[in-house]
């Protein structure tokens, strides 16, 4: 599918992408690059990678898709750095979990260039992080939202498309915005409301977790997420995640609410509708 991948950050989601690559034979050469210079020498050891650059303007050279796994602060000054040594015709997305400014960034920063951005973003990955949690069967029956603008190239999307439908996802193209307003409830608000339970319970008597059964580690699960990283998500997508913390406390608002007048009915109805929508959720 292309002569050359070159994935810029090769932590949980970039070594899984390039295991899966070479796995499935979508690409001759892997090559990557990352900024610390013991994840450089771990990378020489993979099987999965064909080359290792100290710097990520010689990692992209002569790629026909570049990758940025990067946090997502990074994402746009790291593609401004590339974009001199970025081929001709080159594609370039990215997995962040933002959207918006992203997109509209990258636009400008590829101005007058030949290349093409265009945003993805793979619903796949966990609390982990690191290439030593990496799998190769990561992307494999998950959702992946591609985020064109009106002025993206087809041939662009049809590649992308391609690309991510190879590795076993299942897609879906939005705009930028629409995107940033669909992860903000699906993925964002649910890490919020992890945290905010556990940093709760941690003001609580600390003896209370020895006796915590499965149902708090599987709701807390995703607040052992690195905090940094998702410090950056918020800022970014902070006007989308105030409306969904908006309507979660109208929720929880209508719980209490429902509670204090031993309304049972109204009780009832919120715990089926939850079991009905956590019941059709899409298995990966």
């Amino acid at each position: 599918m292309f002569q050359q991948i070159t994935i810029l950050g090769p932590g949980l989601l970039g070594a899984s992408l390039a295991m899966a690559v070479k796995q499935r034979g979508l690409a001759t050469r892997v090559v990557t690059w990352s900024r610390r210079p013991e994840s450089r020498a771990k990378c020489l050891d993979r099987t999965w990678c064909d080359a290792v650059h100290d710097t990520p303007e010689d990692a992209v050279a002569g790629s026909d898709l570049v990758v940025l796994c990067t946090p997502v602060q990074t994402i746009v000054p790291l593609l401004a750095q590339i974009r001199p040594a970025l081929a001709e015709q080159a594609l370039v997305t990215d997995v962040g979990s933002t959207k918006s400014l992203i997109c509209r960034e990258a636009r400008g920063t590829l101005a007058d260039h030949s290349a093409t951005f265009l945003g993805s973003h793979p619903m796949a990955g966990s609390e982990q992080a690191g290439m030593e949690h990496a799998q190769a069967d990561l992307f494999e029956q998950a959702a992946c939202i591609l985020t064109p603008l009106d002025d993206t190239p087809a041939e662009a999307i049809a590649k992308l498309n391609a690309f991510w439908t190879a590795l076993g996802m299942t897609l879906t193209a939005v705009s930028p915005e629409k995107h940033d307003e669909i992860v903000a409830h699906i993925s964002h608000l649910p890490h919020l409301l992890a945290s905010t339970l556990s940093s709760y319970l941690a003001t609580q008597d600390h003896t209370w977790r020895n006796l915590a059964g499965g149902g708090l580690r599987d709701t807390t699960r995703i607040a052992s997420g690195d905090p940094g990283l998702w410090k950056q998500i918020l800022e970014q997508n902070r006007e989308e995640v105030l409306r969904a913390i908006d309507g979660m406390e109208q929720e929880l608002h209508t719980l209490k609410a429902a509670l204090l007048n031993h309304d049972a009915p109204a009780v009832t109805a919120l715990l089926k509708r939850g079991k009905t929508y956590r019941d059709q959720l899409r298995q990966s």
